[in-house]
C-alpha cells in the first residue's frame, strides 16, 4: 500500500501557536501611543489574540468579513492581526499616510465593517467618518483611562478583550480563504486591493525565516522599523512567531534618537526599514556619536539601496541585505544575500553584488522578456520586463480590479526593468515609467540617484527625464541637501564625473528643499515629472 501524507492546513493562527508553545517566555516589547514601553510575550500574545477573535464574534463579524487596522507597529497591533485572521476574517491594514480621499476609498472598496485605530489617529477617524460607508464598530486600541471625550461611539480595546477568554479556539477555515488585505498605493489612479490567503502568508514566512532570507532564529532580536501597513511589515510579525525570535516594536517613532536607542537597549541583531530611515540615523551617529549594540544586519527595502549607505553601514560593522518586492508578492521576491562565490570576494567586490537587488528566494520564479515577449539572456546586460510568479504572487486584485493581471502562464509583469546575470542576481535598471530614453539609448535614473547621493552634503537625489529637442530626454538632477551643508551643482557634477558614463551625466542639478514621497517612503517621480515638465535644461 502507498503510503499518503496527513492534510494539515496552512493557517496563520498555527504561527502564533507555535511561538506561545514553544517560546512562550521570548519577549515582545512595543513602545505605545500612551508613551509607555509594553513587555509582553509570545504567550501573552497568542492569549490575546484568541480574546480578540471571541470579541469579534460577539459583534457579529463572520469568516470572510473585512477587517481594519489604523495602526503603528504595537503589540496591540500584532494581537489584533492574529486574532482577526484566527476567527476567519480578513486583516485589513489601512496605510494612515495616504491622503484622506484614498483611506476613504479603500475602506469602503474593502467593505470593512470593524476599524481598530490607534490614538494618533482619532482626529483622522472623526473626521472621515461622515464618508465611511460600511464600519460598524470603531475600537480604540487602549486602555479605559486613556478614553477620550469623542463625537465617536467607540469602543474599548481592553474592555472589550477583558470580556472574553482566553481559552476561545480558533476559526479552521479553507487554507487558500482569505487572510489579510493590503492596498497598493499605485501612482496612477485608485488603489488596488492585493487579498493574501491563510496559505500563501505562512509559505512566505517559512522563506523569509530561510538563512539566506533573512536568517532568522530562536536566537534573533528581530526589530522592524518598516509598519505592518507597509506589506505587512515584509512579515516579521509573522516570521518572528515562527522561528520564537523576539520581537521589538517602536510604536509611532520613526525618530534617529528612539530608534538608536531601541536596537542598543533590547540587544536587536536584524532590524528592518526603507532607506531614509537609515539614511536619519546614519547622519544622527555621525552627528552624536554613540553606537547600534548588538546590530549585525539591516534589511533594506522599499527603493534602491545607494553603495554610500552599505559603505557606512560597514563601518558600523553592520552588513546590509537588500531586499526587493511588492506588496503583489507578499512583498518578497529577491534578497542580496551573498552565494559562496561573492561571499570570497574582497569587500568591494562584495559591494558590487550587495548593490544589486539579489537572488529569487525558492517559491519565486523570475524572468526577463523584451518588447516582443520573449525571454532575454541571463547575462547581467540585456534588461527587459522583469515578470514573476509562485504561491505568495498576485493572481488577480481585490474584486477582480484591473482585469487580467496575469498573462497565460500566470506570469505577473512587475512594471520594473531589470537585468538578471549568470548567478541569478537581479538589478532594477529602473520602474518601466521611469527610465530615461536618451537618444535611442536608456539611462538608469535609480543607478544615477544613488551615484549622487555619494556626493558630498548630499542627504538625497532623485533623477528624471525631461524633454530634449536631439536626444528626446535628458537627465535633470534634484538633490536635497544634509542640513547645514551647502551643495553646488558644479560640486556635484564634478562628484559624478569618474562614478557614470559621460553621456549619462545631467544636463542640469538643482538644489532642494525638499523631495516628493509617496506614502511609503518611495520618491514621486509623477509630481517632479508634472512639475518639470516644461522645464528648459540648459543644452536644449
Amino acid at each position: 500500500m502507498h503510503g499518503t501524507m496527513q492534510d494539515w492546513p496552512l493557517l496563520v493562527w498555527k504561527l502564533i501557536d507555535h511561538a506561545a508553545l514553544y517560546h512562550g517566555d521570548r519577549e515582545v516589547v512595543a513602545l505605545t501611543c500612551e508613551g509607555d514601553e509594553v513587555r509582553s510575550n509570545w504567550r501573552t500574545i497568542r492569549d490575546r489574540a484568541r480574546q480578540v477573535a471571541a470579541a469579534l464574534r460577539r459583534l457579529g463579524i463572520a469568516p470572510g468579513d473585512r477587517v481594519a487596522t489604523l495602526a503603528w507597529n504595537t503589540h496591540r497591533h500584532v494581537e489584533s492581526w492574529y486574532g482577526i485572521s484566527g476567527m476567519g476574517g480578513v486583516a485589513h491594514t489601512i496605510n494612515p499616510r495616504l491622503f484622506d480621499d484614498q483611506i476613504v476609498y479603500i475602506a469602503n472598496h474593502a467593505e470593512d465593517r470593524v476599524l481598530f485605530f490607534d490614538l494618533t489617529f482619532v482626529p483622522l477617524v472623526e473626521r472621515l467618518t461622515p464618508r465611511l460607508t460600511s464600519i460598524e464598530h470603531f475600537v480604540l486600541l487602549t486602555d479605559r483611562a486613556h478614553m477620550p471625550a469623542s463625537s465617536l461611539d467607540l469602543l474599548c480595546y481592553e474592555e472589550l478583550l477583558a470580556a472574553e477568554s482566553a481559552d476561545t479556539p480558533w476559526t479552521t477555515v479553507d487554507e487558500n480563504a482569505p487572510a489579510g488585505l493590503c492596498y497598493t498605493s499605485g501612482t496612477t489612479g485608485n488603489p488596488k486591493g492585493v487579498q493574501y490567503s491563510h496559505r500563501s502568508n505562512v509559505l512566505h514566512a517559512m522563506a523569509a525565516a530561510a538563512t539566506d532570507t533573512f536568517g532568522m532564529s530562536a536566537q534573533t532580536v528581530v526589530f522592524p522599523v518598516v509598519p505592518m501597513y507597509h506589506a505587512n511589515a515584509w512579515s516579521i510579525p509573522y516570521v518572528a512567531a515562527l522561528t520564537g525570535a523576539k520581537l521589538v516594536l517602536a510604536g509611532p517613532n520613526f525618530d534617529p534618537p528612539t530608534i538608536q536607542r531601541m536596537i542598543v537597549a533590547e540587544g536587536a541583531d536584524l532590524a528592518l526599514a526603507v532607506p531614509t530611515i537609515w539614511l536619519g540615523l546614519l547622519q544622527h551617529l555621525e552627528k552624536h556619536g554613540g553606537g547600534l549594540g548588538r546590530l549585525n544586519r539591516t534589511a533594506i527595502g522599499g527603493s534602491a539601496v545607494p553603495r554610500a549607505l552599505i559603505e557606512q553601514f560597514a563601518a558600523h560593522g553592520v552588513t546590509v541585505l537588500q531586499l526587493w518586492g511588492m506588496t503583489e508578492m507578499s512583498p518578497l521576491g529577491t534578497v542580496g544575500t551573498p552565494c559562496a562565490r561573492v561571499a570570497a570576494l574582497p569587500l568591494d567586490g562584495q559591494i558590487d553584488y550587495r548593490t544589486k537587488q539579489g537572488r529569487a528566494t525558492f517559491g519565486v520564479e523570475m524572468k526577463i522578456v523584451g518588447d516582443d515577449g520573449g525571454e532575454l539572456p541571463r547575462d547581467g546586460k540585456a534588461f527587459g520586463r522583469l515578470l514573476v510568479k509562485g504561491p505568495w504572487i498576485v493572481g488577480s486584485y481585490f474584486k477582480g480590479d484591473g482585469g487580467q493581471v496575469t498573462d497565460a502562464e500566470g506570469w505577473f509583469d512587475t512594471g520594473d526593468v531589470a537585468t538578471i546575470d549568470a548567478g541569478g542576481y537581479m538589478q532594477i535598471v529602473d520602474r518601466s515609467k521611469d527610465v530615461i530614453k536618451s537618444g535611442g539609448e536608456w539611462i538608469s535614473s535609480i543607478d544615477l540617484e544613488n551615484a549622487a547621493v555619494g556626493a558630498p552634503g548630499v542627504a538625497e537625489a532623485a533623477v528624471i527625464g525631461v524633454p530634449h529637442p536631439k536626444w528626446d530626454e535628458r537627465p535633470l538632477l534634484l538633490v536635497r541637501a544634509k542640513d547645514g551643508a551647502t551643495v553646488t551643482k558644479a560640486g556635484v557634477l564634478d562628484y559624478l564625473s569618474d562614478k557614470i558614463a559621460k553621456w549619462w551625466l545631467p544636463d542640469d542639478v538643482l538644489i532642494v528643499d525638499e523631495l516628493p514621497h509617496t506614502a511609503t517612503g518611495k520618491l514621486l517621480k509623477t509630481a517632479l515629472r508634472e512639475k518639470y515638465k516644461d522645464y528648459r535644461l540648459p543644452t536644449a
